[in-house]
């Protein structure tokens, strides 16, 4: 599954941000580190201030309506004739 991505309001980068449950257009943004770490915290691991905030998704909810495209290849609008080649499971 393809996430979103969010600006992190701390670090202004975009981050990946996962659905949270129960909230469908709020999302949870991934763990990261900030763009300083090397310098500032050497090798400890250190997350952003930003790290698993709760955001607003971006563009339409999951509810929203899919939208089908036009297909303008001939080859696949082409109905298949004759059998499939395919057996039945049951």
């Amino acid at each position: 599954m393809k996430m979103r991505r969010v600006e992190c309001e701390f670090c202004q980068r975009h981050i990946a941000a996962g659905i949270v449950a129960g909230r469908p257009s709020k999302g949870r943004l991934w763990r990261h580190d900030p763009m300083e770490r090397p310098e500032v915290f050497g090798d400890a691991l250190v997350s952003c201030a930003g790290s698993l905030a709760i955001v607003d998704l971006p563009g339409p909810g999951p509810g929203a309506q899919l939208e089908f495209v036009e297909v303008k290849d001939e080859l696949a609008a082409e109905e298949p004739v004759g059998p499939l080649g395919t057996l039945a499971m049951f």
